[in-house]
């Protein structure tokens, strides 16, 4: 596929920020690495950054590095990802800054996502390039409207509508604290001005940082054009910073993967707000999904299946017209058509299941073949 490009003849590199510890999640484990649908936040980003088609993808990393860096390796090659180890914590600048040498020396378009907005729509981020495109600025950032705008960095504009700054929570002033409009941390620069105007940051801020925040103000104070890009949901460009919101992220990506099953592909949930299906299964028609059912990883179940209550089905393949009674697990294996399995069965480890197979109640399966039409009944 082409490469992204947001102004003619130019190229797009996208820089995500992953370097931080995220100290609200209350975790030793670095923010990016907790895990949302299955897969760690970092991951979710770096997939909708991929979906563009840039030059290449930038990591920044620090906090944990190693680990990060693994994570998104498992999803992603080397020739579509590179590291680069943000060496100071003292703000966004510094993280940014981590990548001069390798983003500095060519002219291209750089979108600037962060590492914990993993619900970042790529139809969101290609309108967000392609308005950079037509306004011929250097800079354009996201922003939204919140009805409790607390903690976040308020956008200020003049009386005609226009970007003038940035200001954060702690250094706003009581009428600025009031604006509705705040800054989701996600960006468009031209690659030459950003790295000149990180020069001109300074910390006078009531915590010293250097903030990537203070990079559009320069711009627009140096005479560059400034653009405003704001999604109709807010909610996609929310970052993760607590237990909490990871919660509700969790609640809000599920219940779209279950409407969508139901609206799209005619499957049946008894009830939906007690099942859980993985974004990336795939579930058939007039399948039948009950109560506390796991559907998890890239499981693949054919059409008219019944599931019933309290089984969990991880990374497998069932075939059409499988029966998988209470309480069953079933991990890495594959089930043919026609088969039943349950109550209380176990299958893991490469366990394969030909056409008409009977797996019964107490039964573990490892690494093993049931044949067509073979039975293996209660407690084997």
């Amino acid at each position: 596929m082409s490469e992204h490009s947001a102004k003619p003849g130019q190229p797009l590199d996208i820089l995500v920020l992953a370097a931080g510890l995220g100290t609200r999640m209350k975790s030793r484990q670095a923010k990016v690495l907790h895990q949302l649908g299955g897969r760690p936040l970092i991951v979710h980003v770096c997939r909708a950054a991929a979906s563009l088609n840039p030059r290449m993808i930038y990591v920044v990393i620090g906090y944990q590095a190693e680990e990060v860096k693994a994570a998104v390796e498992s999803e992603f090659g080397n020739a579509e990802v590179r590291f680069v180890n943000q060496l100071e914590q003292r703000g966004t600048v510094d993280a940014v800054a981590a990548a001069r040498d390798a983003l500095a020396k060519a002219d291209s378009t750089i979108l600037i996502l962060s590492g914990d907005v993993p619900m970042v729509r790529v139809e969101t981020l290609g309108k967000l390039i392609q308005q950079h495109e037509v306004d011929n600025a250097s800079c354009t950032m996201l922003t939204v409207r919140l009805e409790n705008p607390t903690g976040y960095g308020r956008v200020v504009r003049d009386e005609a509508g226009r970007f003038v700054k940035i200001v954060e929570q702690k250094d706003a002033t009581e009428d600025e604290r009031q604006i509705r409009e705040v800054n989701a941390g996600i960006y468009c620069f031209e690659s030459q001005e950003l790295f000149a105007a990180l020069e001109r940051v300074k910390p006078v801020n009531q915590q010293g940082e250097y903030y990537l925040t203070d990079v559009p103000r320069i711009l627009r104070d140096e005479g560059h054009a400034v653009g405003i890009y704001q999604p109709a949901d807010p909610r996609e460009v929310s970052g993760v910073n607590s237990r909490a919101e990871l919660a509700e992220f969790e609640n809000l990506l599920r219940r779209g993967t279950i409407r969508r099953l139901m609206l799209d592909e005619g499957v049946t949930f008894i009830d939906p707000s007690h099942s859980y299906v993985s974004s990336e299964a795939q579930v058939g028609r007039d399948c039948v999904i009950h109560p506390n059912v796991h559907i998890e990883g890239k499981s693949t179940v054919g059409e008219g299946c019944e599931i019933q209550q309290g089984s969990r089905i991880s990374n497998s393949r069932l075939g059409q017209r499988v029966l998988v009674k209470d309480h069953c697990l079933i991990i890495d294996s594959e089930i043919a058509d026609d088969c039943a399995v349950g109550p209380f069965a176990h299958l893991r480890m490469n366990a394969h299941m030909e056409t008409r197979a009977v797996v019964g109640n107490f039964v573990e399966v490892k690494k093993s073949r049931i044949g067509r039409g073979t039975k293996t009944m209660h407690l084997t």
